[in-house]
């Protein structure tokens, strides 16, 4: 299981005004557990007056870059995003979990593909990551981005995509949507919403020929490009998304009611194995998830959003049954082999066994 390691901040270049990209070491003896996969993220922890908290941020650099590095846009009221924005200096030391995540999929340099890939605002970060790998990595595919933005002075990597567009004539298009500036075509003008969608698949993208779609942004535009793109032919295990934030940021939606409610009252008892160190406790089957049980009964279990967006917190039930609230991070074939989010999932049986080492 990933526990946290020190990394040195050895640059910090801004972006936009409100984002910045800093540049991380990790130690000679941390190097190999660091060596991450293009889409994925790095999940922090910083004491904040005496509270932890903890954010993940994915990684843009691509993965002949030589460096690892992730984007930090500032969110209104964050403390940690506020930090690394204005106090965050070279030189410091940040605790990070090794690279996690699965947004992305196995490149094959004798392959020639063509990737669509969707980002909003700062959603941006893990899809730079996968452009520039699968250009330098696939030297046969494509990689169409569509970026939608306030305006143009809110672009982040604006300059690093317009070399990589110049670096990769016929391999790399971008089109930008900007909700707030005019720009010559008016298509590119305004919202990223269905009828926008429809359009620029009937005139700029032809869906038939995407093999893979890779979407990161706010849950709204994500849900309504996927389903653009299943109404355009894609089928779903050829949409990739990550979500960079939620409706609820840092807890559980409460689940639904159902005709179960009445068997779910009392306890239950768990079982859970972390880092081989197994541990039973009774907990109650409604009010707190086992994630939050685990860590009452001291184990050190893996978490960052607490929202059933990161996956960081993933395991695998191995008997009983468990309820997820929420899901935006595993995909089907990994909850039907019994995986969940244990931050958004409660007992439904009286005995359930997990664990976080499968």
């Amino acid at each position: 299981m990933s526990r946290f390691h020190p990394l040195e901040v050895t640059d910090i270049q801004r972006t936009t005004r409100d984002a910045v990209v800093v540049t991380l070491q990790p130690r000679e003896e941390d190097r190999a557990a660091f060596d991450f996969i293009q889409g994925q993220y790095l999940t922090f922890r910083k004491d904040f007056d005496g509270v932890e908290l903890r954010r993940s941020y994915s990684i843009c650099a691509g993965k002949d870059d030589g460096v690892l590095r992730v984007g930090i846009k500032r969110v209104d009221g964050g403390a940690f995003s506020t930090w690394a924005n204005e106090d965050l200096a070279k030189g410091a030391v940040l605790e990070a979990m090794p690279p996690m995540g699965r947004f992305f999929t196995e490149l094959d340099p004798s392959k020639e593909r063509h990737y669509l890939g969707f980002a909003g605002g700062s959603g941006i970060t893990p899809v730079l990551s996968l452009i520039k790998t699968v250009l330098a990595r696939e030297p046969g595919s494509r990689f169409t981005l569509v970026y939608a933005n306030r305006a143009i002075n809110s672009i982040m990597f604006r300059e690093e995509l317009d070399d990589l567009k110049d670096l990769y004539l016929n391999r790399f298009a971008v089109l930008h949507i900007l909700e707030n500036d005019a720009q010559d075509i008016e298509l590119f003008t305004g919202r990223l919403d269905a009828d926008k969608l429809k359009r620029l698949f009937e005139t700029w993208i032809d869906p038939t020929a995407i093999d893979t779609a890779f979407i990161c942004g706010p849950e709204p535009m994500m849900l309504t490009i996927s389903d653009s793109l299943r109404q355009h032919g894609l089928r779903p295990e050829q949409i990739k998304y990550e979500l960079f934030a939620s409706g609820q940021p840092g807890r559980a939606k409460a689940p639904a009611k159902s005709k179960l409610a009445a068997e779910r009252a009392g306890e239950a008892k768990a079982t859970v194995t972390l880092d081989g160190t197994t541990r039973t406790f009774t907990m109650p089957k409604t009010g707190q998830s086992v994630l939050e049980a685990a860590i009452e009964h001291n184990l050190d279990a893996p978490f960052s959003c607490k929202a059933g967006v990161c996956s960081t917190c993933r395991a695998k039930v191995l008997e009983g049954e468990v309820e997820m609230a929420q899901n935006h991070a595993l995909e089907d074939y990994e909850v039907r082999a019994g995986y969940v989010l244990t931050c958004q999932c409660t007992p439904l049986t009286d005995t359930i066994v997990v664990t976080y080492d499968q």
